[in-house]
């Protein structure tokens, strides 16, 4: 079985936010509720999160979630990281230490901001008095393996951070987040049609490190998978409006969503 489960598909500020509310979302439609992002994968077994949201507790609560094989980071923004603590409760239920994979750039802030997560590898740890978190970096355009899936981490370009994308199976599944333009070499780590395709759209105009619908989609057309969800929408992306707007094998993400691909 392959299932994504969309934990959270809101960007940084949430919708409702503090400062707009619902902004130009129907407060009434309850898929404009969202939270920050993180993304669930069962991957044929392979059970992994797609950054770590700061709404990740009750992510994981509302889903059932309890343990993990690993944890991908996408960049190192507090919407995409700030719940990292919350992974000390995976370590008790387990009673083991839990992988994370991230950029050197990226691993480098985790390891700053988060010190007291991070565990030696092969030190044994009491995980139920203290979290245990263990790094191991990868590169973009260079293939890993979590028990047997291969994973590629993509180059993703314009955004005001570091940001990388996952190709899974060589493209089965690709994973953008926060960009602005896709790096060429995208394209040639998806090596097959993608069942699916999930990309950011934080406005539909887009902004200065972010990509707009018309960007958005005019990849999508490009890549050609079988289906696109769109994530990360901010307060200016109502549900409906963007759904009218994408094409017939595209929609936008809700807060637990979960897909079959």
């Amino acid at each position: 079985m392959r299932k994504i489960t969309f934990l959270g598909s809101g960007a940084a500020p949430g919708v409702p936010s503090l400062c707009c509310g619902f902004g130009d979302c129907d407060p009434h439609n309850p898929k404009n509720i969202r939270t920050r992002t993180s993304t669930y994968l069962d991957y044929n077994g392979v059970r992994l999160l797609i950054d770590t949201s700061p709404d990740l507790r009750l992510q994981l609560i509302q889903n059932n979630i309890r343990s993990l094989d690993g944890v991908l980071y996408t960049h190192v923004h507090a919407d995409h990281l700030h719940g990292i603590d919350e992974l000390r409760e995976i370590n008790r239920i387990t009673g083991q230490s839990l992988n994370y994979y991230a950029t050197e750039f990226s691993n480098s802030h985790i390891e700053e901001r988060f010190s007291y997560l991070i565990a030696q590898k092969q030190k044994s740890c009491d995980v139920v008095r203290r979290p245990s978190l263990i790094s191991n970096l990868i590169t973009v355009n260079q293939p890993f393996f979590i028990k047997g899936l291969k994973i590629t981490p993509l180059k993703l370009l314009g955004h005001n951070i570091e940001s990388v994308g996952y190709a899974f199976n060589d493209g089965e599944l690709v994973y953008i987040a926060d960009f602005k333009t896709l790096d060429d070499s995208v394209f040639g780590m998806i090596k097959r049609k993608p069942a699916l395709l999930v990309m950011p759209l934080t406005t539909p105009y887009g902004q200065q490190f972010h990509a707009g619908l018309d960007e958005v989609t005019a990849y999508i057309e490009q890549i050609k998978p079988e289906r696109a969800v769109l994530n990360h929408m901010a307060s200016e992306c109502d549900y409906e409006a963007v759904r009218a707007s994408t094409p017939a094998n595209t929609e936008p993400a809700y807060d637990n969503l979960s897909l079959e691909f």
